[in-house]
């Protein structure tokens, strides 16, 4: 296949996603070096006798490093923005964009959106091993619908939808279940404004997410240009992970 990238265009992507990288590490380092040692719980809650008629027992199974939780989704981003740079993948990377798809990226996504959804949960309280698991796969299921949806359809003509909402209904379960748990029904909850501040502005950027890629498969204005798309969703996963950091860091995590 002749290459459709430029080559000005080649450099500069390769430029922009080792800032890319450098700017999570900075970040991910950051955390670490200034915050304390702030952790919760996960707990499994299990059967002591006939459903329904035994109580279940609470068990404490192991507690969570909020710190290196926020760390670990920084530099799952960071390794990944690194790891296209690369030479070898490098050039995998361009031979997608050229077809307009970028498998990395949902992969990325798939893995460090689902540390950030799991976070979240815990914030709002969700504890018990099953529902955090069940989050993190839904979310991740979330994001594959999406590498589906750029695998089987390509921006403009006649694109079929059924991946893209598939990952609509998906990515909406973690949600509304941290929303139950934010509103709290029928307990006098008072949630801090940090943790309404985190769910309300990372369930814009999530849906934000959702947009660009309507916009690209519509070929509306510049995101008629897939790269262009490509840049956008750089930059947004960028500031969607410094929000959650710092709201985290700022709520829990100053020493």
């Amino acid at each position: 296949m002749t290459s459709t990238t430029k080559p000005r265009s080649r450099g500069r992507l390769r430029i922009y996603n080792l800032v890319m990288g450098i700017l999570h590490t900075v970040q991910g380092g950051a955390v670490l070096a200034l915050a304390n040692d702030f952790s919760l719980p996960v707990i499994g809650t299990f059967m002591t006798g006939p459903p329904g008629v035994a109580a279940p027992e609470i068990e404490p199974l192991f507690d969570i490093s909020i710190a290196w939780g926020v760390a670990i989704f920084l530099f799952m981003s960071a390794l990944a923005h690194f790891a296209i740079i690369t030479p070898g993948i490098y050039s995998w990377y361009l031979r997608n964009l050229e077809t307009k798809r970028n498998y990395a990226r949902w992969i990325e996504y798939s893995l460090s959106s689902s540390v950030m959804v799991v976070l979240i949960a815990m914030l709002v309280g969700i504890a018990d091993i099953a529902a955090l698991l069940a989050i993190a796969g839904v979310n991740a299921s979330m994001i594959l619908f999406g590498l589906l949806q750029e695998k089987y359809e390509s921006p403009g003509g006649d694109v079929s939808w059924i991946s893209y909402w598939f990952g609509v209904l998906a990515g909406a379960i973690p949600w509304i279940a941290i929303a139950i748990y934010l509103v709290s029904p029928g307990v006098a909850a008072e949630p801090p404004a940090f943790v309404y501040g985190i769910f309300f502005s990372l369930f814009a950027f999530f849906n934000v997410f959702a947009i660009v890629m309507v916009l690209q498969y519509k070929q509306v204005g510049r995101w008629a240009n897939y790269e262009f798309g490509e840049s956008t969703y750089v930059l947004l996963s960028l500031v969607a992970k410094s929000a959650l950091a710092w709201q985290v860091f700022g709520g829990t995590l100053a020493a």
